[in-house]
């Protein structure tokens, strides 16, 4: 019989992490183990409290499954049981983890992907003055892929000061909502004079009606406007890519889902994280390996890692070791 257990952990950031809806200096955890016999499967989800999640809400939510668990529910079978979210991102990573222990195959064997290498991974830039987000490129600008937290006004600038501090790097943004009562065309050709690649969620999800209207010469990227494939119809036509976050979309078996769905519409590929341990992350490599760009940098933005968690050799994130997950 498995036996399933949960707790929240509390990780401190490296320094205060800053976007436009606020700043954290850490971040809560539920931490889902599903064990059975010898073998212990773990997961990680963070509760994305825009969406009124929290901590507590989600070990609630994946103590709630435990008798499901323990008497045989699936991964598929949590599809149902639970709405999409960092408690079933949490509990679903555990029985993948879980699984690949108990037949000896990787979980990127079961999902049929070819052996995993290193992959660039975007490094994040906190939102702030220009001046201040150009210290950050300053000191990130070895890093080849930078992605920028971005508010609103004043983004131009900041934008041209971190192009400045980092020269050479790679540019990726996140508006995160905040181009409301702004000329999103405008700023959009503005950024390309800057090298970005793509644009995340430039206005508020539900409110981005607009978008089919802009002719953008940079590729914008569904966030909070694409959480699972319920959302994928009203994302065609607004943008070019989505971003798949496992603790939105519920975990790694609806995001193979999803990145399947996306493909047949003609989507790009973007898979991000939030704030999280390895731990989080480790399943979330295997989705990016589906996709043109990752953005998986969510430990490095930790005071400490989980122990044994992911590697990262500069600009790359190294997958996990059998050891640790999957």
């Amino acid at each position: 019989m498995r036996e399933v257990s949960a707790r929240i952990e509390r990780f401190a950031t490296a320094q205060p992490f800053v976007i436009a809806r606020g700043s954290k200096q850490h971040v809560d955890v539920v931490v889902a183990e599903v064990r059975e016999g010898a073998l212990c499967g773990r997961g990680e989800g963070t509760p994305i409290y825009y969406l009124g999640d929290s901590a507590e809400l989600a070990l609630a939510a994946v103590q709630a499954q435990a008798p499901a668990i323990s008497a045989g529910a699936s991964r598929a079978d949590l599809l149902d049981a639970m709405p999409a979210g960092a408690a079933r991102n949490a509990l679903d990573s555990a029985l993948w983890d879980l699984e690949a222990k108990q037949s000896g195959q990787r979980v990127w064997q079961t999902i049929g992907l070819p052996q995993p290498r290193p992959m660039l991974t975007a490094y994040t830039i906190s939102l702030g003055d220009p001046a201040a987000m150009a210290r950050q490129a300053g000191q990130a600008s070895h890093r080849e892929l930078l992605k920028l937290k971005l508010g609103g006004e004043g983004d131009l600038e900041r934008v041209a000061a971190v192009r400045r501090a980092a020269p050479d790097a790679r540019l990726i943004a996140d508006a995160n909502e905040g181009w409301a009562g702004l000329d999103v065309e405008r700023m959009c050709h503005a950024m390309a004079a800057h090298g970005l690649e793509l644009i995340e969620q430039p206005l508020p999800a539900g409110a981005d009606q607009d978008l089919r209207h802009v002719r953008s010469p940079v590729p914008l990227a569904a966030d909070e406007s694409c959480h699972d494939r319920g959302d994928l119809g009203a994302v065609v036509g607004k943008y070019r890519f989505i971003n798949l976050k496992l603790d939105k979309c519920g975990g790694l078996t609806e995001a193979l889902a999803l990145i399947h769905a996306a493909r047949q519409r003609g989507l790009g590929l973007m898979t991000g994280c939030m704030l999280s341990s390895s731990l989080g992350v480790a399943p979330a490599f295997y989705a990016a390996m589906h996709g043109a760009f990752a953005d998986l940098d969510g430990p490095l933005l930790l005071a400490q890692d989980r122990a044994g968690g992911l590697r990262f050799d500069g600009s790359d994130i190294a997958p996990p070791e059998v050891e640790f997950w999957g």
